[in-house]
């Protein structure tokens, strides 16, 4: 058996169930059930699935700049497979062409593509023929077109963003989406201090560095590797939360003896910074209506051995209705929304070709409803705050203001929209703060 053919198949594998509709870290987290990878397998693995899944537009074009049938007309696990081999040639270059090549061809041969093998190492060596004479294929002239191709995004979301943040700031943002994002923890300091955790990381070897500006952050810096087998994870001594995201807690200046109430709070990444900026003393309502969701951050109280959080499954539209007692009952309230998701593009490659404009026009009435709901929990010198990772301004700072205007009791204190950067590896995240008038 060729060498690295293992890791490659196990990439399509994935492409294959990303295709059918599975979020990518699931198919991932399945297919490896199957196999018994090295952390640095798994890692080769992760680039190349995901890398295939951001990059599937330009792929495709290769495909038609090479084929004689169009990307569409091919079936789909030739397509897939084909992205296989042209990630690694268009993508890895330290990985020599002719391994690229006779891996995907031996897949092909494994396979129920057996008969398609010799299209597979025509199509392939085509293109390698091609970048060698730079006959690559053509770039749009337009510049939202021009974005679309490059960076591998869907054409009207590359259009709705120049509108919202012009073509600079747009094709930084694009960039950022195909960066692979680093794996940022937070120091649970009910348990330990970020100079034990530092400790505990250097004795194993393994490289972290304090994220800039965040007391308690850190970022690895060492080979992705089992989070679950990384020293101090089963000790509850931090959990893995993104750096923008880390941002948005403490903007509700929580202290000893507050009710809060976390809205949408699963899997409890914001819930249990919120028990550990209160030193888990007081009283955390965090609801969510999903069963499997509530698991996970049931599963995450325990770990880090939080007490101030009482899980409970609620829709958050309705706890008005099932709990009127809860009427300017609590001091601090976040919202945390369901959101398009477009500032984790990086994170979630899959994303990118599910969003649409209609999916999230059925989002901002959900964020609507939820505001309308849940604000009249608020006592009157509480503070609420309304957070998604996203960058569409409908769902962030427009729908505030639109929220405010037919709420006029109502005023922001502070809002923060952090955009995906090419040069920081944060995800996209917005927050408004918002109280009573006094």
């Amino acid at each position: 058996m060729l060498e690295g053919y293992s890791q490659r198949k196990a990439a399509w594998e994935i492409l294959l169930k990303v295709s059918s509709g599975m979020y990518s870290d699931l198919a991932l987290e399945k297919v490896l059930l199957n196999y018994k990878f090295t952390s640095l397998d798994i890692a080769f693995i992760t680039e190349l699935s995901f890398g295939c899944i951001r990059y599937r537009k330009l792929l495709d074009h290769w495909i038609d700049h090479t084929s004689k049938f169009n990307h569409k007309k091919q079936p789909p696990k030739l397509r897939w497979l084909l992205h296989i081999g042209l990630y690694q040639i268009l993508k890895m270059d330290k990985i020599p062409d002719s391994a690229c090549i006779s891996t995907t061809v031996e897949i092909a041969k494994k396979s129920e593509l057996n008969k398609l093998s010799g299209v597979v190492n025509a199509i392939l060596r085509n293109v390698t023929r091609k970048l060698e004479i730079n006959n690559i294929p053509k770039v749009p002239i337009n510049q939202a077109e021009r974005i679309s191709l490059k960076e591998s995004l869907p054409l009207w979301l590359v259009y709705e963003m120049i509108n919202w943040f012009g073509i600079t700031e747009t094709e930084n943002i694009a960039k950022a989406y195909n960066k692979k994002p680093k794996i940022d923890f937070r120091v649970n300091t009910l348990k330990t201090t970020m100079k034990e955790c530092l400790e505990i990381f250097q004795k194993n070897n393994i490289d972290v560095e304090p994220i800039n500006k965040l007391e308690n952050g850190l970022f690895l810096k060492s080979k992705p590797r089992s989070i679950r087998k990384l020293p101090g994870y089963l000790e509850g001594k931090w959990l893995i939360q993104d750096r923008s995201s880390q941002w948005v807690a403490p903007l509700l200046k929580p202290k000893k003896g507050d009710k809060i109430l976390d809205a949408c709070a699963a899997p409890g990444t914001k819930t249990t910074h919120l028990a550990q900026l209160i030193k888990d003393d007081g009283y955390i309502l965090a609801i969510d209506r999903s069963d499997k969701r509530l698991k996970l951050l049931k599963e995450n109280l325990e770990r880090l051995d939080i007490k101030s959080v009482k899980a409970l499954k609620i829709d958050a539209t309705k706890i008005i209705d099932i709990n009127p007692e809860f009427i300017n009952y609590f001091d601090k309230i976040l919202i945390d929304a369901p959101c398009s998701g477009l500032g984790t593009l990086a994170r979630n490659p899959d994303a990118r070709w599910k969003i649409t404009k209609e999916s999230i026009d059925q989002l901002i009435i959900i964020q609507e409803k939820l505001l309308e709901n849940i604000v009249p929990l608020l006592n009157k010198n509480g503070l609420l705050v309304y957070s998604t990772c996203t960058i569409c301004p409908r769902e962030n700072n427009l729908l505030i203001e639109k929220f405010l205007r037919k709420n006029n009791k109502l005023e922001l204190v502070f809002e923060k929209q952090i955009l995906p950067n090419k040069d920081d590896s944060g995800d996209g995240f917005y927050a408004a703060l918002v109280s009573y008038k006094k």
